[in-house]
């Protein structure tokens, strides 16, 4: 991980961590890292979500980009894979992003999609950074030799139109309740599902610049889950901040995660000879109630490290189509080059309907093991410390020994928060969360003395 970008590109609270001057300089950097590798002029193309931030990161970018002679395209507010969509739609060299995804609304970020609509690079990024931080290199163009910036905010409806044509048919028929978190997907869902849908309902879609993942969205299901019960949906869909995330809830208020919607399209895939080498790609938090149905099938799960660039790694790596994560960051890869919560939802509504199943039918074969997940605060600086301390490994390999080989515990540090995630999985649920806030109050403990 380098100075600036972590797992999921440059993130911070907006105007401390990632101020206008990173963004401003990040600009700059990667114009001049695009223009001497291309050997031309560039073009770069800007979404962003809704939080209040974004709009002044995006002055920054834009300031940054055209001071160094590259060119700007602003789509204003769209979700993270409408943008790496358009970038390779519309000849773009490379894509921006300006989102923390699920995190809360005082955190933003910046995300680059090469032109082929892939995260950059190492090796760029690390380019990118050693010029951020580089005083060799000021904006000396003048006259004609400045950027433009031009605005392209009239293309999402390309982005709904190669949605629409990812499925055969449509969702007619079904009682459909749509959570867009208040963020960038409040601009395609609604024209997205009143064009496949007789019957489908959009909430939490009036976004003012502070409400983004507030009480709603994949990472608060609650209001969804109560909302869907009370009004008898058939299924509910919840998508994050950037709409790069998709969670289902069922008929019954359940939620169905990123395991059981893979689960359910990599059967599907199978079962139309759609699944190179029958394998698809999960994480090593992935639930063992997946690696158990997956077995029943037929089929083999391929596991990569958390986070969706690793993800996308080993599918390109393998040749694979489908993987992704728990959370709901799942990867068609014969349809995106990224995570695409929209995308993900019509994949797996579209089985649905052709099952004639309710949800929780539809699922009910993939069993789900206890797991818990704590989310200890741990400064960024001082996480190798902790996850290597003598009383952190003790408390694992205690916790290891009372699982007695049927169960496991994972510690890892967060990408994107400051944040290390203690996660524990078993057959027996007080076992497993007795376990969990053990190990997670000995990091805490640990903190304290350091």
């Amino acid at each position: 991980m380098g100075k600036y970008f972590g797992t999921d590109g440059i993130r911070g609270v907006a105007n401390q961590d990632l101020s206008v001057n990173l963004a401003f300089k990040a600009g700059q950097a990667a114009a001049v890292v695009l223009c001497k590798n291309l050997g031309r002029r560039a073009k770069f193309l800007i979404g962003k979500d809704t939080r209040i931030s974004s709009d002044m990161l995006e002055c920054a970018l834009a300031a940054g980009i055209t001071s160094m002679g590259a060119d700007v395209g602003l789509l204003g507010t769209l979700p993270t894979p409408a943008v790496a969509y358009l970038t390779v739609l519309e000849g773009a060299d490379a894509g921006i992003v300006i989102s923390a995804s699920h995190n809360p609304m005082e955190y933003n970020g910046i995300k680059i999609f090469s032109g082929e609509g892939y995260k950059l690079a190492d090796e760029m990024e690390e380019e990118i950074e050693a010029l951020i931080d580089s005083e060799d290199f000021t904006p000396t163009l003048t006259g004609g030799d400045i950027g433009r910036v031009l605005r392209q905010d009239d293309l999402a409806d390309k982005y709904v139109d190669y949605l629409c044509g990812t499925i055969d048919g449509d969702l007619n028929g079904m009682k459909i309740l749509v959570d867009c978190a208040n963020g960038a997907s409040y601009r395609t869902a609604a024209d997205l599902f009143s064009r496949l849908c007789d019957n489908a309902r959009i909430v939490f879609n009036e976004p003012d610049g502070v409400n983004i993942n507030r009480n709603c969205g994949s990472t608060k299901l609650d209001t969804l889950r109560q909302l869907v019960l009370a009004d008898n949906f058939h299924v509910g869909v919840a998508f994050d901040g950037d709409a790069d995330r998709c969670l289902i809830v069922d008929e019954r208020g359940e939620v169905v995660d990123g395991d059981r919607i893979m689960a359910i399209c990599a059967n599907e895939l199978k079962s139309r000879g759609e699944l190179p080498h029958d394998t698809f790609v999960a994480t090593v938090l992935s639930n063992m109630g997946l690696d158990k149905f997956a077995e029943e099938k037929g089929i083999k799960v391929a596991k990569s490290a958390v986070g969706d660039r690793n993800v996308l790694e080993l599918m390109r790596r393998e040749g694979y189509v489908l993987g992704g994560e728990q959370s709901g960051h799942v990867i068609f890869l014969n349809h995106s080059t990224t995570g695409d919560g929209e995308l993900c939802a019509l994949q797996f509504l579209s089985i649905l309907k052709k099952s004639g199943k309710s949800v929780s039918q539809l699922v009910a074969d993939i069993e789900q093991y206890p797991q818990v997940m704590i989310n200890v605060r741990v400064e960024n600086h001082l996480k190798e410390t902790v996850l290597n301390h003598e009383a952190v490994r003790d408390a694992i390999a205690e916790a290891e020994n009372v699982l007695s080989g049927e169960g496991r515990i994972l510690l890892r540090p967060s990408g994107t928060e400051p944040m290390v995630r203690v996660m524990v999985e078993g057959k027996d649920s007080a076992l497993v969360n007795s376990l969990c806030a053990g190990v997670a109050n000995i990091i805490e403990k640990v903190i304290v003395g350091l």
